[in-house]
């Protein structure tokens, strides 16, 4: 089911639809990512920013109201009134809503929240880095335990941490922490935070659509290649079978012919030659003594022509292919072959049920084991020839072999051992009709003639 969905679902797709589908899930992630780093990285550096222009201004006003912390551990209650005073009822005190005190180890010296004082908390990064000289920032995260006063005045809060140095020596004596309304801020970062989104959204889709323009204009191109060359191979398949079968009809004409020119040798010179043997008897009556030994020298070449007339007839004509069946000729040759030379042949025929073949298959078969089984006797003695025949709708293989010294280095070819047919010939009449021939040397010794013929183009 798998497979098939991707042959109909992606494989089924265009490539410019690929890369669209893909594209666009690659896109999407690009996006959400930039546009989460460039936001991110806008809110940072705004907010340092921010922090750092509120820490100075608050400096330039708490730092000479703590000095005291130069030289003790906590300030005096007339710097803590003046703090609070500075922070109350001014346009300073609308701003920063809320303010702590720190000493080393989380000590709180002096809060808005005067329930705080004197308590320590455990430090937090931010305070930890405040002390180091860092001015620091946080925005809208009130989730410590000593920002709860804080966090339920329910309104955006920046909270700043702004080392406190000593004005003599430069050293940090204390952190001040302040809280400043944020409404602005946030609706400033909200509107950065959609300009930011939308142009890295805006360019991902430009770069997107230039890129499916190209893609789609080469996948067009593709397509249209691809069009023409399935079309061209179409016609090439269609041409290879027209040539196939004008192969296969012209080596069933041939061997149309071969049976007409055996059957005409056969009842033609044959006979008229066999009538000249008849008279030669009664020329040599009439002769005379004298004439005798010419006589019989004549009558012995008219006889080896006879002989050699109906050899030829019997290589050439073929029987009634059409009528029986492969595993039948095939047989039938393999007993001529015992009755002619002698010799027995192994034959081991499947041919599958309801495989009808056309004749020129037939033919091919019939002459391919005619040939084999000749070479065999010939060049191998007849030894331990077999036939192999393994027929299904699909595929014919068919081999004939032997146990006698093997080929040459090459094979012999056509006509070269004296048979009717040669291997080229025959090669050529399988290849005729797309298969395949095969003349090769045997594990252990001996020859093998083999041919596979594709049946699904015949």
């Amino acid at each position: 089911m798998d497979d098939l969905w991707r042959r109909k679902g992606w494989e089924g797709l265009s490539l410019a639809r690929q890369f669209a589908l893909a594209g666009g899930v690659v896109m999407l992630a690009a996006t959400l990512l930039v546009g989460w780093f460039v936001s991110g990285r806008i809110e940072e550096v705004v907010v340092r920013n921010t922090a750092n222009a509120t820490a100075l201004y608050m400096e330039s006003f708490v730092a000479p109201l703590t000095q005291d912390l130069a030289r003790s551990e906590r300030l005096t209650e007339a710097s803590r009134r003046s703090i609070g005073a500075l922070l109350a009822g001014t346009a300073l005190g609308r701003r920063v809503v809320s303010f702590k005190i720190w000493r080393t180890g989380g000590l709180l010296v002096d809060a808005s929240n005067t329930a705080l004082v004197g308590h320590t908390f455990p430090p937090t990064e931010n305070l930890k880095l405040a002390w180091s000289g860092e001015v620091r920032a946080d925005f809208e995260d009130t989730g410590d335990p000593e920002d709860a006063h804080e966090n339920a005045l329910g309104v955006p809060l920046l909270e700043i941490y702004s080392p406190i140095r000593d004005i003599e020596t430069g050293r940090v004596i204390a952190v001040a922490e302040f809280y400043e309304v944020a409404t602005q801020l946030k609706t400033d970062l909200a509107r950065a935070r959609l300009a930011s989104w939308a142009t890295v959204a805006l360019v991902m889709l430009a770069i997107a659509a230039s890129l499916f323009a190209v893609v789609l204009r080469g996948s067009r191109t593709i397509d249209s290649q691809l069009a023409a060359l399935s079309d061209m191979s179409a016609r090439n398949v269609a041409l290879r079978l027209r040539v196939q079968g004008a192969a296969a009809r012209f080596a069933a004409m041939n061997d149309q012919t071969l049976r007409r020119i055996g059957a005409d040798l056969h009842d033609g010179p044959a006979q008229l030659l066999g009538f000249a043997a008849l008279r030669l008897d009664a020329l040599r009556k009439a002769a005379g003594p004298e004439a005798g030994p010419a006589v019989d020298e004549v009558a012995r070449a008219v006889k080896d022509a006879i002989a050699e007339v109906r050899t030829i007839s019997r290589g050439v004509s073929l029987p009634d292919v059409d009528r029986r069946s492969l595993a039948d000729l095939v047989q039938g040759l393999a007993d001529a072959h015992k009755a002619r030379t002698g010799t027995e042949v192994q034959v081991d025929a499947h041919v599958a049920p309801g495989v009808d073949l056309p004749d020129a298959v037939k033919i091919c078969v019939y002459r391919f084991v005619q040939e084999g089984l000749n070479n065999g006797w010939r060049h191998a003695g007849g030894k331990e020839q077999e036939v192999r025949l393994q027929v299904t709708a699909d595929e014919l293989r068919l081999a004939v072999a032997d146990r006698g010294p093997g080929f040459a280095a090459p094979p012999p070819g056509a006509g070269a051992d004296g048979t009717t047919l040669g291997l080229a010939g025959l090669a050529d009449r399988v290849e005729s009709l797309g298969g395949q021939f095969m003349a090769l040397n045997r594990a252990g010794g001996g020859a093998e003639l083999a041919m596979t013929l594709d049946l699904r183009g015949v």
